[in-house]
C-alpha cells in the first residue's frame, strides 16, 4: 500500500510518499486552512500515486477528527472531511502524537515536541495516547510557555536547556514513562542528552504516519482514530524496511537497461585505481538506492561507524570496542581505546612479526638439529585459520621463496595425521592459534602435534625452537612450552574473524614475507579510509551492505553466492560464510528485542567455473531469488594460452545470462534454426526459456596481489558491518557457538563413562549409547 504523510506545521506542510525518501514541503502560517493544505498537496503531488494518507495537526485529535481549531493556524479544521477533499482514506493524528509514533522504541515512552509550541504524547507497550499537557502549570507559567519558542527567546538557549530536562523530568514522573524522546524544531540547540532523555528527528513524524497504516499497534487508543491491532513496536512486528518493498522494480532488468542508456555508469563505483564494483545488474532502481541510503541514515550506519572507528565498546553484550581497522591504521593517527592510543602496542606486535619472520624465511633461525625451516603448520579454527589460510592459498604465486605453510582446523585427527606424514619434526614450525590457549578443537591438534614432535625430538628442551603460540594467556603458553618472547600477542578488541590483520596473520608474513604482509595492511587502509569518509551512495561498502538488505530483508532471498572467477581465491567463499554469518546470524537486536525481519542470508559460492557445471543451473532457472557476486582479475598471475581470455568471457557471460535470460520467443527462433518444429518444439520449449531478471555484482580489479586482497577484504568487513548496523544487531560477538561447546564437554564424558547416560533426551542418548557399542566391540 502506498502511503501519503502529511505533516502540517506552523511555518511548512511537509509531504512525504512511502515510494521514495524524497520530502516535499510548501509554506504555511496564520491564517492557513484545510483547503490551503489540500490545494497544495494536489500541487506538489501530482506526479505521486497513493492508497492512503496519514496527516499531522497541531491540534488536539479525538477518534480521528480535530476537535479544537490550531492556534497558529486558521480556522475550518474541526469537522473536516480530509477523506472526501482528498479522494483517499485519511487517518488524522495530533502531530506530536504521529511524531511520537514514529519515534517509540518500546516500553513506555513520554514524547515532548519542542516547537513553537510543546507537543505531548504518551506511548505505553503499543498504545498511543495524545496528550495535552502544555497548558499544565509550571514555574509560575505554564510548560509551553517555557519549554516552547517563547521560553527560549525569553530564557535565552543556555538557561532555556536546563528548564527544559528540568520539565521533561518533571513530566516524566508525573506519566510514569521510562524514558523521554525529545523531539521538534529546537531539540537541535540540545547538544548532549543521558538517560533517561533521547534525542527525536523531525522525519519520524513521516515514520509515525506510515506507521499508522502499515503497523499493526498493539491496542492503539481510539483517540488518535486508529482501529486497534496488534505490535507496534519496531521489533515485534514492524520495520522501515517494509517500507521499501512497494519500490521493488516491476520492469525486467533487460528493460531497464533498455530503457537507460546510462545505467551502467550510474550504478558503478570505483575505489583506487584498481578496484571496479558494476552493480547495475541488481534489482533496483534510483528510487530503491536513494530509499536504501535514506534508511542508511535513519538507522545510523555512520553514527555507528564513527563510534566503531573513535573506539567505543559498541559489541555491548561483551562490553569492548571493535578496532581492526587500528591493525591497518596506516596513517599515523591515534586511535584509542577507553582514552588510551593502542597504535603503539600495534606497531610492536608489527615489528615482532617483522623479525620473526623474516628470521625463519632468511635461515637464521632453525630448529633444534641446526637445520632450517622449510614448512609451518597453523594450528587453529574459525577466524584463526579461515582468514591467514585464505589469504595465504590467494598469496601463493608471492610465496615460493619462502617456507611451506599448511592449516589444520578440523578436530578430526585425520586432518592433522594427513598434513604432517609428507613433514618431518626437525624442519617443522608450528604456529598455535587460540587467544586463550583453552579453544578445545585447537589444544587437542596442538597437543597432539607436540606429541608428534617430541616422538622424534625426545627432548621438551626443542619445542621452543618449534613451536610459537599466537595468543594472550601467558600462563598457559609457558606450561605447553613455549619461550614467552614467542608468544605473539592481540587483543580483546579484536573479534577473531576480523583478526587476519593482526599477530594471527603471522603464518601469511611467513608464507609470503613481511613486506607483502604490510602491502596487505596497505590495501585495507585504503578501503577504510574510503569507508570512513565517501558518502553514502558513493561508499562501496555501504552500497553492498545496502543491496544486502535489499535482498535478505525486502526481497526475500535467503542465500548469497560468492562466486571467485579466480583460482588463487577458492577459499574466499568459506572465509566470507564465517564473516558474514557468524557476524550478522543473529535473531536479537543490540536491546535483546526480537527483530521483526530477516538478518543475514546464507553465504555461499565456488569458483568459476565450476560452479557453472555444478549449481547454475539453480542460479539460471531454478524457483529461488539468489543473489551474487561476480569477482575477477583483469589480468592474471598465470598467463597460460587462452585460459584467462575463456575465463574472463565466462564471468562477463554469465552476469549477461543471468540478467537477460532468454525469452520464449528467442527459443522458438532458436529452435527453429536448428530444424525442430511440431509437437518436438512444443515440447522442448518450456526446457530451453531462460526467466533471466536475476541479480549480480560484479568486482573488477586488475590484479590480484596483497594490496587487492586487503581491500577486497576489508570492503566485506564494512559491508557486514552496514548490514548489521542497519538490522540494529550486534554484529561483534558470536554467542551462537557455544551451547553446542558446552554440550560437547558433556558428551565427551559419556562416552567415556562405562555405565548408561540419562541426562540427554532420547535420540542424543541413543547416538551416545551406539558410539559407546561400537568402540568397546571394535577394541574388543
Amino acid at each position: 500500500m502506498q502511503v501519503l504523510v502529511i505533516d502540517v506545521g506552523g511555518s511548512h506542510v511537509k509531504l512525504m510518499h512511502s515510494g521514495g525518501p524524497e520530502v516535499r514541503k510548501f509554506d504555511s502560517g496564520d491564517g492557513f486552512t484545510p483547503q490551503q493544505v489540500v490545494a497544495g498537496v494536489k500541487q506538489h503531488t501530482a506526479d505521486w500515486t497513493y492508497d492512503a494518507v496519514a496527516i499531522g495537526i497541531p491540534s488536539p485529535v479525538i477518534r480521528g477528527a480535530v476537535f479544537e481549531e490550531p492556534w497558529n493556524l486558521g480556522a475550518g479544521w474541526v469537522g473536516f472531511d480530509w477523506s472526501a477533499a482528498l479522494g483517499a482514506p485519511v487517518k488524522v493524528i495530533n502531530d506530536a502524537a504521529m511524531q511520537a509514533l514514529g519515534s517509540y522504541e518500546g516500553g513506555r515512552m513520554l514524547f515532548l515536541g519542542l516547537g513553537s509550541g510543546l507537543g505531548t504524547a504518551l506511548v505505553d507497550e503499543g498504545n498511543l495516547v495524545s496528550l495535552e499537557l502544555a497548558h499544565l502549570p509550571f514555574r509560575d507559567k505554564t510548560f509551553e510557555d517555557l519549554l516552547g519558542q517563547r521560553g527560549l527567546k525569553e530564557l535565552g538557549e543556555q538557561e532555556w536547556r536546563a528548564v527544559v530536562l528540568e520539565g521533561a523530568e518533571l513530566l516524566r514522573a508525573a506519566v510514569a514513562a521510562e524514558y523521554v524522546v525529545l523531539g521538534g524544531g529546537n531539540v537541535r540547540l540540545i547538544k548532549d542528552l543521558s538517560a533517561p532523555f533521547r534525542r527525536g528527528h523531525n522525519d519520524k513524524a513521516f515514520d509515525g504516519g506510515f506507521r499508522a497504516w502499515n503497523d499493526k499497534p498493539k491496542g492503539l487508543s481510539p483517540h488518535e482514530g486508529l482501529s486497534p491491532h496488534e505490535g507496534l513496536s519496531p521489533h515485534e512486528g514492524w520495520s522501515p524496511l517494509e517500507n521499501l518493498a512497494a519500490l521493488a522494480p516491476r520492469q525486467h532488468l533487460r528493460d531497464l537497461f533498455a530503457a537507460d542508456p546510462g545505467r551502467a555508469d550510474r550504478f558503478s563505483l570505483k575505489v583506487g585505481e584498481h578496484l571496479f564494483v558494476d552493480y547495475s545488474k541488481n534489482l533496483i532502481t534510483t528510487d530503491v538506492m536513494t530509499a536504501l541510503a535514506g534508511l542508511a541514515r535513519k538507522t545510523g550506519v555512520e553514527a555507528l561507524r564513527d563510534r566503531m572507528l573513535a573506539g567505543e565498546p559498541i559489541n555491548n553484550t561483551e562490553g569492548r570496542a571493535v578496532l581492526h581497522v587500528a591493525l591497518r591504521n596506516r596513517s599515523g593517527r591515534p586511535m584509542l581505546v577507553d582514552g588510551h592510543d593502542v597504535m603503539p602496542g600495534v606497531l610492536a606486535a608489527l615489528e615482532h612479526i617483522r623479525r620473526f619472520s623474516e628470521a625463519v624465511r632468511s635461515g637464521s633461525w632453525t630448529g633444534y638439529t641446526g637445520l632450517r625451516i622449510t614448512d609451518v603448520v597453523n594450528i587453529g579454527i574459525g577466524g584463526s585459520d579461515l582468514g591467514p589460510a585464505m589469504v595465504t592459498q590467494a598469496l601463493v604465486p608471492y610465496g615460493r621463496e619462502g617456507p611451506r605453510v599448511h592449516f589444520v582446523s578440523n578436530v578430526d585427527g585425520t586432518h592433522l595425521a594427513e598434513t604432517l606424514r609428507s613433514l618431518h619434526p626437525a624442519t617443522t614450525l608450528f604456529t598455535i592459534a587460540s587467544k586463550t590457549f583453552t579453544t578445545q578443537e585447537t589444544m587437542a591438534n596442538a597437543r597432539s602435534a607436540r606429541d608428534w614432535f617430541l616422538a622424534r625430538a625426545k627432548d621438551e628442551k626443542a619445542i621452543p625452537k618449534h613451536f610459537v603460540a599466537i595468543s594472550t594467556n601467558d600462563a598457559e603458553v609457558r606450561q605447553f612450552g613455549i619461550a614467552p618472547d614467542n608468544m605473539f600477542v592481540f587483543w580483546d578488541w579484536v573479534g577473531g574473524r576480523y583478526s587476519l590483520w593482526s599477530s594471527i596473520g603471522l603464518p601469511i608474513a611467513l608464507a609470503v614475507g613481511y613486506g607483502r604482509f604490510e602491502q596487505l595492511l596497505d590495501g585495507a587502509h585504503l578501503m577504510d579510509e574510503h569507508f570512513r569518509t565517501a558518502p553514502i551512495q558513493q561508499n562501496v561498502p555501504i552500497t553492498l551492505g545496502l543491496l544486502g538488505v535489499w535482498y535478505a530483508s525486502v526481497l526475500g532471498a535467503e542465500s548469497h553466492a560468492v562466486l571467485p572467477y579466480e583460482q588463487y581465491l577458492h577459499r574466499l567463499p568459506a572465509f566470507l560464510q564465517q564473516l558474514d554469518m557468524e557476524s550478522n546470524g543473529k535473531r536479537v537486536d543490540r536491546e535483546g528485542r526480537v527483530v521483526a525481519g530477516q538478518t543475514a542470508a546464507v553465504v555461499w559460492g565456488e569458483p568459476g567455473t565450476n560452479g557453472q557445471h555444478a549449481f547454475f543451473q539453480l542460479l539460471h532457472q531454478g524457483t529461488r531469488l539468489i543473489s551474487t557476486d561476480f569477482l575477477a582479475g583483469i589480468r592474471s598471475h598465470t598467463e597460460i594460452g587462452d585460459h584467462h581470455r575463456l575465463l574472463l568471457a565466462n564471468c562477463i557471460a554469465q552476469t549477461e545470462a543471468l540478467m537477460k535470460g532468454k525469452t520464449e520467443a528467442e527459443v522458438r527462433t532458436e529452435l527453429e534454426a536448428q530444424g525442430y518444429k511440431g509437437e518436438a518444439l512444443e515440447r522442448l520449449v518450456p526446457h530451453k526459456v531462460f526467466p533471466g531478471n536475476r541479480p549480480s555484482t560484479t568486482i573488477l580489479y586488475d590484479k590480484l596481489g596483497p594490496r587487492t586482497i586487503g581491500m577486497l577484504l576489508a570492503m566485506y568487513e564494512h559491508k557486514v558491518f552496514t548490514m548489521g548496523a542497519i538490522w540494529q544487531i550486534n554484529s561483534f560477538d558470536q554467542w551462537g557457538v557455544e551451547l553446542g561447546k558446552q554440550l560437547a564437554a558433556t558428551v565427551v564424558k559419556d562416552l567415556d563413562s562405562a555405565g548408561a547416560v540419562s541426562e540427554h533426551d532420547s535420540s542424543t542418548a541413543r547416538l551416545i549409547a551406539l558410539v559407546k557399542d561400537g568402540r568397546r566391540q571394535s577394541s574388543a
